[in-house]
């Protein structure tokens, strides 16, 4: 393999010593030991420092395993902290062609390609190898997706709670939904977001602001308006389980922690009844919250605020969204858009 140095011949350094009842993510048993080692620091401080969700801990973890077996797979033993800085650019992009010749999509590319410059960068800074390698490797090119918003009628469509009359379910629990799904749309949170707000916390009544806790960990304020608070107040009096102060607002039929399969099938079962595209999902409500303020005249920094966007160029995608419209409209519309 291009740059790649020799294996250490001492057993100490060459053989994976994993500590016992590890979490998979913590477990590389692909590296020899320093490396390893290094390797479940890292992890600790993404987990410890740095608030990374578990999910994307595990993303992490897998990927690195990945390109370590990959390493593993050249050089004929696992890969040690020697072998790892002698990465050159170009072992990097064989690595990355071959996980795309495995069926792996751009998007998933760019993920691994993050996790591997996130440990490159652990090592420097621990005077273990340069990030120099990585940071030269070229990301793959996305294809411009602009998300999929929903009519205005077809979002407080989803957010009623007489949208799902006729369905043989609990008065309460399609009071739940609604409550949910009006938070997505009303205040534009995600979907975690909204599940996890305790009761304590819960708009009601006059309290019309909530604070929620997004991607990592940031806290943001948001305005919630009456239509959603009324929403929540009619789940809350519909609700047969007592909720603790410190516990979730939303449960589920056992009274237990709401999973956001649960949410993402009410939408499901609702877009046949209502006539609504394959693209509405709660997530298509969150979009719909920030094109539609927009389209009102809302300004891009307030939306970007709202949504809880760590950059001003996440929320501009929405620009185009709107663009898009306005052409149309002007398409059908304007005089000199017609064809004679």
């Amino acid at each position: 393999m291009t740059g790649m140095k020799g294996q250490h011949d001492d057993d100490s350094k060459t053989t994976a010593a994993e500590p016992e009842n590890a979490p998979p993510h913590l477990v590389f048993p692909q590296a020899s030991r320093d490396l390893a080692e290094e390797a479940r620091r890292w992890m600790l401080h993404l987990a410890s420092q740095r608030r990374v969700s578990p999910h994307t801990l595990d993303a992490y973890g897998r990927d690195l395993r990945q390109f370590l077996t990959f390493l593993t797979g050249h050089l004929g033993a696992r890969p040690d902290l020697a072998a790892f800085a002698a990465v050159l650019p170009a072992d990097i992009r064989a690595f990355m062609a071959h996980r795309r010749s495995s069926g792996v999509e751009s998007r998933s590319l760019m993920r691994m390609l993050a996790g591997l410059r996130s440990f490159a960068r652990h090592l420097e800074r621990e005077g273990l190898g340069k990030a120099s390698a990585f940071a030269a490797a070229r990301s793959p090119k996305l294809p411009r997706s602009l998300p999929k918003a929903l009519r205005a009628d077809e979002a407080r469509d989803l957010t009623r709670v007489d949208s799902r009359e006729g369905e043989n379910r609990p008065a309460w629990i399609l009071a739940r939904d609604a409550a949910v799904l009006g938070l997505l749309y009303g205040a534009g949170l995600r979907i975690s977001e909204a599940l996890g707000v305790s009761r304590r916390d819960a708009p009601c009544g006059p309290q019309d602001a909530l604070t929620v806790v997004g991607k990592g960990g940031k806290m943001r304020t948001v305005p919630v308006i009456g239509p959603v608070r009324q929403a929540i107040d009619l789940y809350l009096e519909l609700c047969p389980y007592p909720l603790k102060a410190e516990g979730p607002l939303f449960v589920g039929a056992r009274g237990g922690p709401l999973s956001p399969r649960i949410i993402q099938l009410a939408v499901e079962s609702m877009r046949g009844a209502l006539g609504l595209p394959a693209t509405a999902t709660p997530h298509a409500l969150r979009h719909s919250f920030a094109t539609h303020l927009l389209a009102r005249g809302g300004d891009l920094r307030s939306i970007q605020q709202l949504l809880g966007h760590a950059s001003l160029s996440t929320t501009q995608v929405y620009t185009a969204i709107d663009g898009a419209r306005l052409l149309q409209a002007y398409n059908s519309a304007h005089p000199r858009a017609r064809r004679a």
